[in-house]
């Protein structure tokens, strides 16, 4: 993240009140009547945050995503633009010393505001995504006590909301530059003070003499990568009324372990800025660095971050500012397949088949946090994802959500804010000439790019969601955001373009200058590329049609979603108990089932398990549901399949019909029931390991369509001396068919169909089967991948799993765990301890455990402290099926019927299966909070109301 000396960040001690119920103005509040925590209407204020975030927080309104109780909050259409304008007070302590100059800055206002400070009145302009930076020198206390008061102004368009809902509401929200979410979306109730508030970082920099603006950093290279050239502009700013002589110095530093840093290079130059001056500063090709460490994208390599500090050093004063980055040294490319019709990324001029997922953002409330950011990114690059489209009517998403982007690998589309629903159709049509004012638009936009145009991570700009930008808008950003030659697509043959003269290559003098610009979502190798409304679907599907050519049509589908109901213990947590009824399943004429849920599951925008005419209830496939807790569990066998078929349907198809593919939608920015991996709660889903399962860079898969095994390989290696092992599993725990495949041979980039799984083909097959299928070295023994299905035959469903659950399949689970300060690494055996059959897979099996879980023995081996056997007892032989591991406080205050659960947890695995005489490892991370004491507990298929495995005490 971007980062300045001498940066105070005020995060803490805000106050906030309605400003219809202060009596003083600004001025009075900043001199002679500042506010006390104790003075009536005044509040705690949440800071960076929004009103309606603040009103929670002090219980002033009820939790909008519990239940029904956003209806009990009143919409600013119904109450008027000033009952959400609010007051924000804090102080702060800055003195300054001579020639120093204080910069109050505000990374995000929504939507306008005066700013007080000392009894001074500065007005801020409109607009969501800008920054506002504030030279208060003259206005700073000498002793260095200053009062701050800021009056911030809701949206001047706020919309209202039509009794049907609908995308973004009556589309109001669309002429003004802020987010459009807010109005309400089918995935989404409306935010009631439309995200009112100082929504990002407000702080208070000191520098001296000259100050750096906005650097921009940009890399290029020669000699196949070799050598990487480092190209800086950045604006000089002299506040003093006389001429600076200035050392300005780059340095690149690399972190090598235990903090030790390497610096690759340092330049110096030095010049003269004239008095109350600006000027532009380049740093051309002589900085340059060897063979240098590349940045990948997640699952094509590691993440290499180099540290790029500029200091200006000012004859007379020293140290007047310094800016720091972590930047990675990449290259990324993009061009619409011939083969395909899609959009084809390259990064360091290796294809790069996406696989990902669209993101609105974090949480609808706008409260944000490093940590919480943190985990999101960090969920989706455990996924195995390597994209994250940040939509239209969403954020331009912050520094930290691209830091945490930077360092996990997730190549992120950001588009602006422009979406069809609000701005060109809809009902009631929505003005197709977006916000009313296009220069504040532009200035909006201009000022996101110099914000994030410096992170690795950041891979293209997008004008709009399913729509482009009004002509002059769209014309001035095609403009902008034009490539630099060395960034154009060149031919696959030619070499890169590294002997242009420095002058003339220095790709820091574009805005951006690195990334292609594409005008709309829909357009220029997205869906069918022309604009036509033709992503999605968005409903639950048969899970072998995502494999068929009839699904989609077009090379790349930048929406495509499905369910997503989180486990009962979120539902319980998020709803009152008549928000646990399960919905009613309704039998149509057709033989179809159509569902009608609750009142509470309608408004948290839940979408069926079937779809009448086409999908019939992927739930009821497995029997009845009895109650909450069977639905969701249920729900998890579904979102399982649904997205692993998602996923392997499309990359079964890698490079010959699709070039990528986005998932709507990774997760919920409040409590929704539909399209996640991962719960406002932060609980994952199983369909968060279906894809972790799918996505995998080298992956084995059974095609849905035609039941050949097939073998993807994403990676730029060739795979020598594999083999596959594809067995049977039954009911009975016998397995009657085992089949090995050896000395294959995998080209890099290539989907390989192996042999058809004839099971379903051979004599008296069972209705329900498991189906494990392992990639490994048969040098070793050593998995690569390893899949695992349960089936049914055609025409079939799973009503067979229903008794199977009522089995005991013994399991041991050694397990030990270390602690470093609140962080809790927990690794774990899990082994089915059922009689192995007898088979030719016994042999296998006992390889497999010695190549795979060598290393996890090695790290039980000789252990005692810390170590912990658990053996769950059990007399059947067969499949320890679907198995889920959870972390709960375990504390004797915690009342019954309270959701126990720490979260969020990080598991290398979860919601998986065990043939028998078969091991897997487990590694868990999480924090605890103090004085909780944590413990793990097992459910699964064979395996109900949990089984406390590992208690730390």
């Amino acid at each position: 993240m971007e980062e300045q000396q001498h940066k105070t960040t005020l995060d803490s001690g805000w106050l906030a009140a309605r400003s219809t119920e202060v009596q003083f103005n600004g001025t009075q509040l900043t001199t002679t009547h500042p506010p006390t925590t104790s003075t009536s209407p005044w509040m705690e204020a949440l800071v960076p945050g929004t009103v309606l975030a603040t009103l929670v927080h002090n219980k002033v309104v009820p939790d909008p995503f519990y239940g029904l109780q956003n209806e009990a909050i009143i919409d600013i259409a119904d109450s008027g633009r000033d009952y959400y304008t609010f007051w924000f007070f804090t102080n702060f302590h800055c003195k300054l010393s001579s020639n120093q100059h204080c910069d109050l800055n505000f990374r995000g206002i929504n939507y306008s505001a005066d700013v007080y400070l000392n009894g001074h009145k500065i007005t801020l302009p409109k607009g969501m995504f800008r920054r506002h930076s504030l030279d208060v020198t003259d206005i700073l206390h000498p002793e260095g006590s200053n009062l701050l008061a800021v009056l911030v102004h809701p949206p001047d368009h706020p919309g209202t909301i039509p009794p049907e809902g609908g995308q973004g509401g009556d589309h109001e929200i669309g002429k003004d530059v802020t987010t459009q979410y807010v109005e309400g979306w089918d995935w989404m109730a409306p935010i009631r003070d439309r995200n009112t508030g100082i929504w990002d970082e407000v702080s208070v920099s000191v520098t001296g003499p000259v100050k750096i603006i906005d650097p921009h950093l940009v890399s290029s290279f020669c000699d196949n990568y070799e050598r990487a050239y480092l190209h800086n502009t950045c604006e000089l700013e002299n506040r003093s009324s006389w001429a600076a002589e200035c050392s300005l110095t780059v340095q690149v530093t690399t972190e090598l372990e235990d903090s030790i840093c390497l610096v690759e290079h340092v330049q110096t130059q030095n010049l003269s800025i004239p008095a109350n001056s600006r000027v532009q500063q380049h740093t051309f090709p002589e900085l340059f660095i060897d063979k240098p460490n590349l940045w990948w994208p997640n699952g094509m390599g590691k993440q290499s971050l180099y540290n790029v500090v500029i200091n200006i050093d000012v004859k007379g004063f020293g140290e007047s500012d310094t800016w720091s980055h972590h930047f990675g040294f990449r290259k990324i490319e993009s061009h619409i397949d011939d083969a395909t019709g899609g959009r084809l990324f390259k990064v360091n001029g290796e294809p790069v088949f996406i696989r990902g997922g669209n993101w609105i953002l974090s949480d609808g409330l706008l409260r944000l946090s490093k940590k919480r950011y943190n985990t999101d990114i960090k969920f989706h690059a455990d996924m195995n994802f390597n994209m994250i489209r940040c939509w239209g009517g969403g954020l331009a998403e912050r520094p930290e959500f691209y830091h945490y982007c930077d360092y996990y690998g997730l190549l992120v589309w950001q588009e602006f804010w422009i979406t069809g629903d609000v701005d060109g159709r809809g009902d009631p049509i929505s003005n197709p000439n977006g916000p009313q004012d296009h220069d504040l638009f532009l200035f909006c936009a201009r000022d996101t790019v110099k914000l994030l145009r410096n992170h690795p991570s950041l891979a293209l700009w997008v004008g709009g969601n399913e729509q482009i930008p009004p002509d002059d808008i769209n014309a001035a950003l095609k403009n902008d955001l034009r490539l630099h030659p060395y960034f154009e697509r060149v031919d696959e043959n030619s070499k890169p373009v590294g002997d242009m003269s420095p002058m003339l290559s220095d790709p820091s003098q574009y805005l951006d200058g690195t990334r292609i610009y594409i005008q709309g979502s829909l357009w220029d190798g997205f869906a069918d590329g022309m604009g036509g409304f033709s992503d999605g679907p968005y409903e639950i599907q048969n899970p072998e049609d995502f494999f068929k050519d009839s699904f989609y049509d077009y090379g790349f589908n930048p929406e495509v979603g499905s369910v997503g109901v989180p486990v009962a213990s979120t539902v319980r947590a998020t709803m009152p108990s008549e928000g646990w009824e399960i919905p009613v399943f309704k039998k149509l004429s057709n033989g179809y089932v159509e569902e009608i849920p609750n009142p509470i599951w309608e408004y948290h925008k839940y979408i069926p398990y079937s779809k009448p005419t086409k999908v019939h209830d992927q739930i009821q496939l497995y029997g009845a549901a009895k109650d909450l807790d069977d639905f969701c569990l249920k729900a998890q066998l579904v979102n399982y399949i649904q997205y692993r078929a998602l996923l392997e349907g499309w990359t079964s198809r890698m490079w010959s019909k699709y070039t990528g593919v986005l998932i709507w939608k990774t997760q919920n920015p409040w409590t929704g029931l539909r399209g996640q991996f991962y719960d406002h709660l932060l609980d994952q889903t199983a369909g968060f390991y279906g894809c972790r399962c799918a996505a995998e860079p080298i992956h084995i898969q059974l095609n849905l369509a035609t039941y050949f095994i097939e073998v993807v390989n994403t990676t730029s290696e060739e795979l020598s001396n594999v083999a596959i092992e594809a067995s049977v599993w039954d009911l009975e725990g016998t397995c009657p068919y085992f089949r090995v495949h050896q000395n294959i041979s995998l080209l890099p980039k290539k989907v390989a169909p192996i042999a058809e799984m004839r099971y379903p083909k051979s004599k008296n097959p069972k209705p329900v089967y498991f189906l494990l299928l392992k990639l490994y070295h048969m040098s070793d023994y050593r998995i690569i991948s390893r899949n695992f299905y349960w089936l049914h035959l055609s025409g079939g469903d799973y009503k067979l799993l229903e008794p199977y659950s009522k089995k005991k399949i013994p399991l041991k689970i050694t397990s030990k765990v270390s602690i470093e300060g609140s962080t809790y690494n927990i690794q774990m055996h899990v082994k089915n301890t059922s009689r192995i059959p007898d088979s030719k897979s016994s042999t296998f099996e006992h390889k497999h455990e010695s190549g795979w879980f060598k290393r996890i023995h090695r790290c039980f081996a000789g252990e005692s402290d810390g170590l912990k056997v658990t053996e769950i007892n059990g007399h059947d032989v067969g499949v320890a099926f679907f198995l889920n591991l959870s972390v709960h406080a375990s504390n004797s205050d915690y009342k019954e019927g309270e959701d126990t659960r720490i979260l969020p947890v990080h598991y290398s695995d979860n919601y998986f299966s065990l043939v028998p005489g078969e091991a897997m490892p487990i590694k868990i991370s999480f924090e605890a909070p103090q004085g909780v004491t944590p413990r793990v507990i097992l459910h699964g298929w064979n395996y109900h109301g949990g089984q406390t495995i590992h208690e730390v005490v």
